[in-house]
């Protein structure tokens, strides 16, 4: 006799065996309802980039039909494009969601932070975050890093304890078997909490096209101004790009993952569909970091450093 749930696995070796993006969703679902169960204060980060949208996508499927039982978060170093605000602001006004932006602009207007050389806002960013925490109380950030993307994330635990100072010491992980979280924090400490940590960039954009996501349409080849700097198209603007000698070209490019626009480069594609894109990824022998992400280039260890100050 064939019942329907034989029929809806058929092939998978077991009727009840869940394909590998179920899997993945089922436990981040299962991580939102843990932080939910164990923290008074949770807080999302979302900067409208699609591991935050993917991100937001699963916290609304955990709790539906209730809605989200947390507020969003977004460091805005004011050099972020155009098109990732514009898609921020209608996912909040869509989903009724609050929005706390703590601003790097604000900190260099009052002379607590002062601009970088090279115009790279984004190592700017620890202080806003941290004091942010701090002022709201927030116990559990949730991120949506992934340890495929950079050797330092790859250390980090699905639960990761940050100190009073926002500070991560990679000697307090605490082992995380069986799917079992601890949550436990003293007064001033949080902990920063990432779902997505066992996601792949190729996994993020195969759950994108089976749930149908709406993305920035920055994610997808579309002609634009950039020019080139170490090895990078990046796009021109008030941040201090182009300088002399670097000339801007219209290509056809889109991007792999966005930030500040100073350190987010390009890549050359003629992917507009999805289908396309993941097959693109799945070409690439480059993690998106490692190949548009110029602040992650300062050293060998440049996130591990920004991670042990309070960054992400």
């Amino acid at each position: 006799m064939t019942t329907a749930a034989t029929t809806a696995h058929e092939g998978t070796g077991s009727p009840y065996a869940l394909s590998h993006l179920d899997a993945l969703e089922s436990e981040a679902v299962h991580i939102f309802r843990e932080v939910a169960g164990e923290f008074e204060n949770p807080v999302i980060l979302f900067s409208g980039g699609k591991d935050s949208i993917v991100m937001l996508h699963l916290a609304l499927k955990a709790f539906t039909p209730a809605p989200v039982p947390f507020s969003l978060l977004h460091v805005d170093t004011g050099h972020n494009f155009p098109e990732v605000l514009e898609y921020r602001d209608r996912t909040v006004d869509r989903h009724r969601l609050r929005l706390h932006v703590a601003s790097v602009q604000d900190y260099i207007d009052r002379g607590v932070l002062k601009e970088r050389p090279d115009g790279t806002r984004n190592p700017l960013q620890t202080l806003p975050l941290t004091e942010k925490i701090q002022a709201e109380k927030f116990d559990a950030v949730f991120g949506g890093g992934r340890r495929d993307e950079e050797k330092a994330r790859a250390k980090e635990r699905v639960f990761s304890l940050r100190d009073e100072f926002s500070q991560w010491d990679p000697r307090r992980q605490r082992p995380e078997l069986w799917n079992l979280y601890n949550g436990r924090h003293a007064p001033g400490e949080h902990v920063r909490v990432f779902p997505l940590s066992n996601w792949t960039e190729l996994d993020v954009w195969q759950y994108i096209a089976r749930e149908g996501i709406e993305l920035p349409q920055i994610y997808f080849a579309h002609e634009r101004e950039v020019f080139q700097r170490a090895g990078m198209w990046l796009t021109a603007g008030e941040w201090g790009g182009p300088k002399d000698g670097e000339d801007v070209v219209k290509r056809l490019v889109r991007y792999r993952t966005v930030g500040d626009m100073s350190c987010t480069g390009a890549v050359d594609s003629d992917a507009t569909t999805l289908d396309a894109v993941i097959a693109e990824i799945a070409a690439s022998r480059l993690t998106e970091r490692g190949a548009t992400r110029a602040d992650d280039k300062l050293s060998e260890a440049a996130m591990e450093d920004r991670k042990r100050e309070g960054y992400f």
